[in-house]
């Protein structure tokens, strides 16, 4: 189902453990910020699509929280399996499929969240077909969470880590800000893989598109992801607590959402 560039990044990254690490804690934390907010109390059902090892799967049924989780990479199911089978709070199902092909039936989630498909579905198409099934899945009202990264990841990430010395770095991020279509044609696996980056009013669109009502955009991160001081200030108690209502404040603000490295696109069904 991933094109082979795709498959092979995910069979060699260790995504499972992106989200302890790094400034990717930040991101863990901000999304579980956003979903105590939006979703319905536990024990709603929730399908994870593209849930990968189940970082957010198992957060959520640790709450209580019916979870399904679907992803494409074959590894990464296996490994949440594994995870699951050897946790007190196991999730219900886990399955490799296809966002834009979901196994549910119509209108039987209370919750859909979408964590990782948009970032590697490049044609605008197919990314329609994967938040239209993740509405169709959906009971009426219910709340839908689409995560998506920015168009200016690059650029922002290669002046924070001095990357745009690499003349291979320069071409791709010049290519990301001229039309989200990310290609890695280098062996460097932080330099991701094949992917589009939205601009924020562009994911706001493509869910208004799927037929999603009172959508809004936020910024996950804030600038904070680029401290090149990040993990000294994350140890420290109060500093962390700092980095996060910081960026809570900024989710919304129209100037600032796009210097996230991810966005959370929200609405619910008609």
């Amino acid at each position: 189902m991933l094109p082979d560039e795709i498959h092979d990044y995910y069979t060699r990254f260790p995504e499972e453990s992106r989200l302890a690490s790094g400034p990717s804690r930040l991101e863990f934390e901000r999304t579980k910020d956003v979903l105590r907010r939006l979703l319905p109390a536990p024990p709603a059902r929730v399908i994870d699509v593209g849930g990968a090892a189940g970082a957010y799967s198992f957060w959520l049924a640790g709450k209580g929280y019916e979870v399904h989780l679907v992803d494409a990479s074959a590894r990464l199911v296996e490994e949440a399996r594994n995870r699951s089978s050897e946790s007190g709070r196991p999730i219900a199902s886990i399955e490799l499929g296809d966002a834009r092909r979901l196994q549910q039936e119509d209108g039987s989630a209370d919750a859909v969240l979408v964590m990782g498909p948009l970032y590697h579905l490049t044609e605008a198409h197919d990314r329609l077909g994967a938040l239209r099934e993740a509405a169709r899945v959906l009971r009426p009202g219910g709340a839908i969470v689409v995560a998506a990264i920015s168009r200016y990841a690059s650029a922002l990430d290669g002046m924070a880590r001095g990357l745009s010395t690499d003349p291979a770095f320069a071409a791709m991020r010049d290519r990301d800000l001229r039309d989200g279509q990310h290609r890695n044609p280098t062996d460097k696996i932080d330099y991701f893989t094949t992917a589009y980056f939205h601009r924020p009013e562009d994911l706001a669109s493509e869910l208004e598109s799927a037929g999603v009502l009172d959508v809004a955009v936020l910024g996950v991160e804030g600038p904070a992801w680029l401290l090149s001081d990040f993990d000294a200030r994350w140890d420290d108690a109060t500093q962390r607590r700092d980095l996060l209502a910081v960026a809570r404040a900024l989710e919304r603000e129209p100037s600032i959402v796009g210097a996230s490295a991810h966005l959370l696109g929200l609405g619910r069904k008609r």
